[in-house]
């Protein structure tokens, strides 16, 4: 058995911190097993080590210092073949009216231009047996190749785990990437993909913040061409953006600049993320948040997008989608439903 496996049961047994991932299309893991149960928090990003952030960006964010934990990479081998769950238990009907109700709201409040964009998002509950943590890491390691994968555990926070097709920045020296990444749709074998003007201008105003965001803080600004990317079997629109960032400019200053994106928030961001507070019938916590590896060289940040939160024999998934004003309600709620699937295959 893996070191890495092997420790993530003993840690998880003696309620010991730890997080265990694998980046986008690579056949490495790597893992921080903390040596002690601290909560260390960063609010500067200087620090070597793991960060696990909220999606309000004025609450703590969670560190993982490398100093503090045996940090291991190996080569994932993983021979266990695993049966996809597609019995999906049906969804309470107050569940869909009220996030129906809640996408109508919305769209009242674009409807008289005070929001171009907003983020609607919902959790659903699962109860579970035999749940087994290890097993579920495997299996999203198995059937999400191209996301981040990752499980994340504190025993003064939780169980996350997710796999996510979105990275918030990577940063190297002072050349950075990042994307936006919005717009969705199943993936049909051998059809060809066609993009209506909902998602096509739900993507341009992603890429348009994110540009106007790095103007102050960056040069050598680079947009490449939009494309299409399959996540499970989801298709989204993606924009690569890259550049190097002002000798003034900090990690600190991009994630600030970058998060949260109106791919998970809206536009203008301050608006959306009251219109979220006061309406989303529930807290984000983490889901939409930010995570991934920070240290003064290179940075590698993900959004933390289809994942799920585990307590008392129960999963909590959470989903969302972009509500602009091409937006309707019914396509709206499918496409949550859509994206709930990625975490209830591996129940």
């Amino acid at each position: 058995m893996s070191i890495i496996f092997n420790n993530i049961e003993e840690n998880y047994k003696g309620n010991i911190p730890f997080v265990a991932y694998r980046k986008p299309k690579s056949d490495l893991v790597s893992a921080f097993f903390m040596k002690n149960d601290n909560l260390y928090f960063t609010s500067r990003f200087t620090e070597n080590g793991f960060v696990f952030a909220p999606f309000n960006s004025d609450e703590k964010v969670i560190l993982f210092p490398k100093k503090n934990a045996d940090f291991t990479t190996e080569k994932l081998v993983l021979v266990d073949e695993f049966i996809e769950n597609n019995d999906f238990i049906n969804i309470k009907s107050s569940d869909k009216q009220n996030h129906l109700h809640l996408i109508e709201n919305a769209l009242d409040i674009i409807n008289k231009n005070e929001l171009k964009k907003v983020v609607i998002s919902r959790k659903e509950e699962v109860q579970i047996a035999n749940f087994d943590v290890l097993t579920t890491f495997k299996k999203l390691l198995q059937m999400y190749q191209n996301a981040f994968v990752y499980v994340w555990f504190h025993p003064k926070v939780g169980l996350w785990f997710g796999a996510t097709p979105e990275t918030l920045l990577q940063l190297s020296n002072q050349k950075f990437k990042t994307m936006s990444l919005a717009g969705t749709q199943l993936y049909v074998k051998n059809a060809k993909v066609v993009w209506k003007n909902k998602e096509l201008e739900e993507q341009q105003l992603v890429t348009d913040f994110i540009e106007n965001q790095l103007i102050p803080i960056a040069s050598n600004l680079q947009i490449n061409k939009t494309e299409t990317i399959k996540a499970g079997e989801l298709l989204h629109l993606r924009t690569k953006v890259e550049g190097v960032l002002n000798k003034n400019s900090s990690l600190h200053k991009l994630i600030r600049g970058l998060h949260p994106t109106p791919a998970v928030c809206g536009l203008p961001r301050d608006t959306a993320k009251s219109f979220i507070n006061l309406n989303e019938n529930y807290k984000r916590t983490y889901y939409t948040g930010f995570l991934g590896e920070i240290s003064d060289t290179i940075s590698e940040l993900y959004v933390n997008l289809r994942c799920m939160s585990i307590a008392d024999k129960k999963a909590t998934i959470y989903v969302g989608g972009g509500i602009t004003q091409e937006s309707t309600p019914k396509k709206e709620w499918e496409e949550t439903v859509s994206k709930s699937k990625t975490m209830k295959r591996i129940l």
